[in-house]
């Protein structure tokens, strides 16, 4: 995947580790920084965000295969698939971004896909590390000892944060603007 032109990081940990409730957490922290910051989340099932008896979701019951509802607060698309389309790689998720008005993107999921991630971690759900298996995972961010990682990445506190917001400044958009300054192009 080519690197989108706005500094990127995800979190990948299997479901129920906190990927949600952590990104709930650094939201505020980063908007606190002067950061503005897209969500790119994955699902693997069908969602809603309008519902029955709501205008939007008439009309795209009816057939509309794009339905766009705007106003001044928000916008949001919504574009209907085809049964048995495959899932939607990253890029293609990205492509529904404004990227000039965005200073970091987050991405939830994905995992399988080739760009930087902090991977969660939990020991007690006795889950196996994607680490050292994906080359992309930049930290580890757990709420106990690592074993597996013997040091290899840095360690975030899952419970900090902060912490981890520091590490993104510091690793992931500090990275960019110097690779940008310097005229070289990202991997």
């Amino acid at each position: 995947m080519n690197q989108p032109p706005v500094p990127m990081v995800g979190f990948c940990a299997w479901s129920g580790t906190g990927k949600t409730t952590l990104l709930t957490q650094l939201l505020p922290l980063m908007v606190e920084q002067g950061l503005k910051v897209a969500v790119v989340k994955h699902a693997h099932h069908t969602f809603d965000i309008d519902h029955p008896g709501k205008d939007s979701y008439e009309l795209r019951e009816a057939g509309a295969s794009q339905m766009l509802i705007a106003s001044h607060k928000r916008m949001a698309l919504i574009t209907e698939f085809d049964e048995g389309r495959g899932e939607p790689s990253l890029a293609e998720a990205l492509s529904g971004l404004n990227m000039q008005d965005l200073d970091l993107i987050l991405v939830e999921g994905f995992k399988h896909e080739n760009f930087k991630k902090i991977e969660l971690h939990r020991p007690e759900m006795n889950k196996t590390l994607f680490f050292p298996d994906d080359s992309n995972i930049i930290a580890i961010a757990s709420d106990a000892p690592i074993p597996e990682n013997r040091n290899l990445l840095p360690k975030l506190n899952l419970n900090n944060p902060q912490q981890i917001v520091q590490f993104i400044l510091d690793n992931i958009i500090a990275d960019t603007t110097a690779v940008a300054a310097s005229g070289t192009l990202q991997p």
